[in-house]
């Protein structure tokens, strides 16, 4: 199973947010470094992302929120969202990172 998955929530249209791009990038030397790229399914999921096993370090999910807004007819305000996260615990752990989006607001947590 992959360490890292996530899922948009569409707040402002009550749905998922289906058809957004996401990168994940690990941060060496305070330089990004791409690992794996996705488009959220139509229940707004990746379930697949990335490595199995997380090194130490930062880490970044990089959702396109511009491109998803264009694509449904909203305003966007943000045009990405960046959720900067730092992994730590036993090996084998399993990390959920959903986005909670509207147009002019985003949030997020960890999941389950």
């Amino acid at each position: 199973m992959s360490a890292i998955t996530t899922h948009v929530l569409d707040t402002a249209l009550g749905k998922p947010g289906a058809g957004v791009a996401v990168r994940l990038e690990y941060v060496r030397d305070g330089q990004p470094v791409l690992l794996a790229e996705a488009v959220t399914d139509a229940d707004g999921r990746i379930g697949r992302f990335g490595p199995d096993e997380l090194e130490s370090g930062s880490y970044r999910l990089v959702f396109d929120i511009a491109s998803y807004a264009a694509a449904t007819g909203q305003d966007c305000f943000f045009p990405e969202a960046v959720i900067t996260f730092t992994p730590g615990g036993p090996a084998g752990q399993h990390f959920h990172i959903p986005l909670l989006l509207s147009p002019f607001a985003y949030s997020t947590y960890r999941g389950s």
